[in-house]
């Protein structure tokens, strides 16, 4: 039990198998080591066990939001769902914003856990501290779109007003391997294959109604100033200021034009660094512009709206509107999620510059239930490979850029409907591994970069290599300070330093998870504001170095989980291509001639970190006060423990 501020000190426990629905409280020394959000969902998957098979029944499936989650706190919209990954076999976790969390919070809870398996397809309902399973089999093999509109004109509520939907689509029924859950209509927990989880479950949606009742804080003095200059930081700051900042002009996508110009935006597979390097060195090919698919094209040409999360005053999500014709019809699609992310693997990635087909393909994978960064970058790999003629035994292969063939894959993909989608459907380890592909993964751990090239940006090799999740650029944003000059400006291309960075990045990002507020407060607020609003909200009086260790711990926690499930150094590396050897391929243009230094900055890493090649030493769990369990067996020399515990 905790007495914390922003608590409601109540989670549901479901055993999805038997139906059944137990109540429990937080336990406080669990909140105080690992505060909510991310922190405290990952030490619900590790009690679970590290040996469970993601997609079979004992798994776990957390969704978590922290003390400042639905509070007043800025971007404080944001909810965790943390499980194992069944793309990578590592403990996961992914998050998305909009409203849910904020009502999971005003409906008086702190989280939801999931085992077991349902016989027929079930969904969750909550409402006023209550959890009641209902019948989903009505839902089952719809998109998210109409499975919303359904459950909508079935509940008294109103999305936009006191009703949330969580939901899987088709690409979770099918356990596709990165599925994921979509949050109304286009918000994602989009990576490590969440969605395949809770479709393996027969979990088909979490329906929220909540009124809003914001939590209070237990020091209200000390939480008003750190709102009142976290606030003044947002608004003063070049990348967030309202209706001024690049992030809420252009969204995310706003780093299209700039990483394209430092040429650090992977083109065609990750073979090129750019878009206009891969016209230079393609010259008979056809060529493609990154600036037709970026954040000032979109908001001049297809903007219609700029909705925001819970407590949001930067508003990056952009809204668009685009008519496209398909097969004859003639199609009009209107969502908000035109990220970068997306549009780098759904465009550049896979040689497109079609701007509207990419809001058509985001739109199809967010009704389809699909991570866009994943989709984009399978079929990239298969583009490649069929050029390479590695596809020839298949039904199928696909041509650079061919959008058609793109939707109709995305299709095939979700619904498991030709030899082509099932094949991608399993990820790119597995793709790679069956079909001798091993140079054409742009994979680490098992799941695909996103869109920053480490042969650019050093910074972001490290981070990609000792990410616990796989691949991620959000476990510790370098580029804040490689491109944007936050905290301070760094060369993106020198190694030296950036172990040290990217661990910082980690810590303080494993702490904004935890409360669960959005990263994107880091482009203005720092260590003081996070200090003074979660000790305001919750009564506690931890100091800076306190919680920069409570960020190290979570972070070690996950990367402890990870060894007992099998992983260590050899598996903190990157995409051959990146690196120095026989698969490389040196960057282009303003990146001419590099390659990442990942050896020398694991080095530092390391050190930084106290693990050994990888494996966290028993020393260190002790120090941080992780609870050792059957331990690494680093101490005395041994391998790591086999997760058999």
């Amino acid at each position: 039990m905790t007495d914390q501020g922003g608590f409601n000190d109540h989670v549901a426990r479901v055993d999805l198998s038997s139906g059944e629905v137990q109540y429990e409280g937080i336990d406080d020394e669990d909140a105080r080591k690992y505060i909510g959000g991310r922190g405290l969902g990952v030490k619900y998957v590790f009690d679970q066990g590290p040996d469970v098979d993601p997609m079979g029944p004992d798994n776990l499936l957390a969704f978590m939001n922290g003390p400042l989650t639905g509070t007043q706190a800025p971007m404080s919209g944001r909810i965790a769902v943390c499980t194992k990954s069944p793309l990578t076999g590592t403990v996961t976790d992914s998050h998305h914003g909009g409203w849910s969390g904020a009502r999971l919070k005003w409906s008086g809870f702190d989280g939801l856990l999931f085992e077991g398996k349902s016989e027929d397809p079930v969904y969750a309902y909550v409402e006023d501290g209550e959890l009641e399973l209902r019948d989903a089999s009505h839902l089952w093999g719809k998109g998210v779109h109409e499975t919303m509109e359904t459950l909508e004109s079935e509940i008294e509520g109103a999305f936009g007003k006191n009703l949330s939907v969580m939901a899987v689509g088709p690409a979770g029924e099918n356990e596709v391997r990165y599925a994921c859950i979509i949050n109304e209509d286009d918000r994602a927990s989009g990576r490590g294959g969440t969605g395949c989880v809770m479709g393996s479950k027969g979990l088909k949606a979490v329906v929220v109604k909540s009124g809003t009742k914001m939590p209070k804080p237990a020091e209200p003095e000390t939480f008003t100033k750190g709102y009142q200059q976290a606030m003044e930081l947002i608004r003063e700051s070049d990348v967030t200021g309202p209706n001024e900042g690049g992030l809420s002009l252009y969204g995310t996508n706003v780093l299209m034009n700039l990483t394209e110009e430092m040429d650090g935006l992977p083109t065609r597979n990750a073979r090129y660094t750019s878009t206009h390097s891969e016209a230079e060195g393609s010259p008979d090919d056809p060529n493609i512009e990154a600036e037709k698919v970026s954040g000032e094209n979109v908001r001049e040409n297809i903007l219609v709206d700029e909705p925001t999360c819970h407590s949001c005053p930067v508003a990056c999500k952009k809204e668009v509107e685009v008519t496209y014709e398909r097969k004859g019809e003639e199609l009009n699609v209107r969502g908000e999620s035109y990220e970068y992310e997306s549009a780098f693997a759904l465009g550049p990635n896979s040689m497109n510059d079609d701007r509207d087909s990419i809001a058509v393909m985001i739109d199809m994978c967010n009704d389809l239930g699909m991570d866009t960064i994943e989709s984009g970058n399978m079929i990239a790999m298969a583009m490649e490979m069929t050029e390479q003629g590695k596809l020839d035994d298949v039904d199928e292969d696909i041509e650079w850029g061919d959008v058609e063939h793109m939707m109709d894959l995305l299709e095939d993909i979700a619904h498991q409907e030709s030899e082509l989608g099932e094949l991608l459907g399993n990820g790119a380890e597995r793709v790679a591994e069956e079909k001798g592909a091993h140079d054409n993964k742009l994979s680490v751990k098992g799941q695909t970069i996103p869109a920053y090239d480490p042969r650019a940006m050093k910074g972001m090799g490290i981070g990609y290599a000792t990410s616990n999740r796989g691949a991620c650029h959000l476990r510790g944003y370098t580029p804040s300070a490689e491109i944007m000059g936050i905290p301070e400006k760094v060369d993106p291309r020198e190694w030296e330093g950036k172990g040290e960075l990217c661990a910082l990045f980690q810590d303080m990002h494993a702490i904004s998870d935890s409360f669960d507020i959005c990263k994107f407060n880091a482009f203005a607020e720092g260590i003081e504001e996070y200090v003074l609003q979660y000790n305001g909200m919750t009564g506690r009086d931890v100091t800076e170095d306190e919680l920069m260790e409570t960020g190290d711990r979570i972070y070690t926690l996950e990367r402890y989980y990870n060894n007992l499930a099998g992983f260590d150094g050899s598996d903190d590396t990157l995409p051959g291509r990146f690196l120095e050897g026989d698969e490389a391929i040196p960057g282009q243009g303003a990146s001419d001639g590099q390659l990442c230094e990942l050896d020398e900055m694991k080095e530092e890493y390391y050190a930084r970190r106290q693990w050994v090649d990888g494996v966290v030493p028993d020393e260190r769990l002790e120090e941080l006060g992780i609870d050792i369990g059957p331990g690494t067996g680093v101490s005395s020399g041994d391998s790591p423990a086999p997760a058999d515990d």
